[in-house]
């Protein structure tokens, strides 16, 4: 077993860490006040080749493996989660599916300018009524004279309405054999009459990363516009989360690995009773526990990789691998911002931030729950 990353990945963390501390770190605390999304910054990202780092060099990626981009995200949520958001929900969301799924020439014409960092793509799954039950969207898309009709909403998309996000993927329900629902995914450029977008505020977290919800009323497309196969909707959206749930175990062990960084820190800074509290042993254990955690979170997320980048299955360990770094983030995090005490609880310290951002990361792309019910699963199988 060879736990050694390649020059090439050192490189690349060396590279995206300098990065989020140079550029990210100075504003991050001023961003999250404000509920501001940075294009400024999400166009450095792209200027280091951030966006489509998986992708082939022959659509405008880097042509990089999957390990690359997890370190790449791991190390932007070290420092801050809004931003990590930002690139991990365009690269799986957005990106995925259409280089997996989309025929040549959709590649070809949209990919390109989606890995320069200057246009961002959405993916359009979750509704009010359809959360972690996919299938109950209500979104509807009719085939009619040559023209996708669609109507509906969905609701808390990740980079669906800033001024640089350049469109969406939306499953929709579109049509229905006995008695069932048939899903497909349309590609909904920015723009198109019937299509709107509306930025979501007072989010507890990520409030730096852009968060929409989206309209559609009578909303036309080309019947080219259609992702993959008619009916094959559920699949594409099954697959695009699996991979997706890399880069949010990503962003766990990166918030983990930031907070228990600050933790240790500040133990080492303060003093009680006349010595640094880190040399009492209630805090020394805290410490211990919280680093052995990081390196078992990195370990499953490695190995998940790579699975994936040797083509073997890897749902099972992304799954496993999602559940427990964020489970492990919400540890870390709230045992940093105990060792902080007071100053924990207070804005001044990026810790807050941290203890804010990880509670999304239970929730989003699958909860804890649903992916203890996808591991399960593999198991029963098996």
């Amino acid at each position: 077993m060879h736990f050694d990353p390649g020059e090439e990945h050192d490189l690349i963390r060396e590279t995206v860490r300098s990065f989020a501390e140079k550029e990210i770190q100075p504003l991050a605390s001023e961003l999250d006040e404000k509920e501001s999304f940075s294009v400024e910054i999400t166009k450095k990202m792209g200027e280091i080749g951030l966006f489509g780092m998986n992708i082939p060099e022959k659509y405008g990626g880097s042509g990089m493996d999957t390990l690359s981009y997890i370190i790449a995200v791991e190390e932007l949520a070290r420092v801050d989660g809004s931003h990590a958001a930002t690139l991990a929900a365009h690269n799986s969301l957005g990106i995925g599916p259409i280089y997996y799924f989309g025929s040549e020439d959709q590649k070809n014409r949209y990919l390109p300018p989606l890995c320069t960092g200057g246009a961002l793509w959405a993916f359009g799954l979750t509704e009010t009524e359809a959360g972690s039950d996919s299938r109950g969207s209500k979104t509807k898309a009719e085939l009619i004279n040559g023209e996708w009709v669609i109507n509906g909403s969905k609701i808390f998309i990740t980079n669906g309405a800033s001024e640089i996000s350049a469109g969406v993927t939306v499953q929709a329900v579109s049509g229905e054999t006995g008695g069932k629902k048939e899903f497909s995914t349309i590609i909904v450029e920015k723009g198109t009459d019937g299509f709107r977008t509306y930025e979501i505020k007072g989010k507890m977290m990520w409030r730096a990363s852009d968060t929409s919800e989206m309209f559609f009323d009578n909303c036309r497309v080309p019947e080219e516009n259609l992702l993959g196969d008619r009916g094959q909707g559920s699949r594409i959206m099954l697959s695009t989360l699996d991979n997706g749930r890399l880069s949010i175990a990503a962003m766990g062990l990166g918030c983990a690995q930031g907070a228990y960084e600050m933790a240790l820190k500040y133990a080492k800074e303060r003093k009680q009773f006349g010595k640094a509290i880190a040399e009492f042993q209630a805090v020394a254990f805290k410490l211990a526990d919280m680093a052995m955690k990081i390196e078992l979170a990195r370990n499953i997320l490695y190995k998940a990789c790579w699975l994936k980048d040797n083509n073997r299955e890897f749902g099972k360990e992304s799954a496993m691998a999602k559940l427990y770094c964020s489970e492990i983030a919400r540890e870390v995090a709230d045992e940093a911002v105990q060792i902080h005490g007071g100053y924990g609880l207070m804005k001044a310290y990026d810790v807050e931030r941290f203890y804010r951002d990880q509670r999304l990361l239970q929730i989003g792309e699958g909860t804890s729950e649903i992916q203890r019910l996808v591991i399960s699963r593999y198991l029963l199988r098996d």
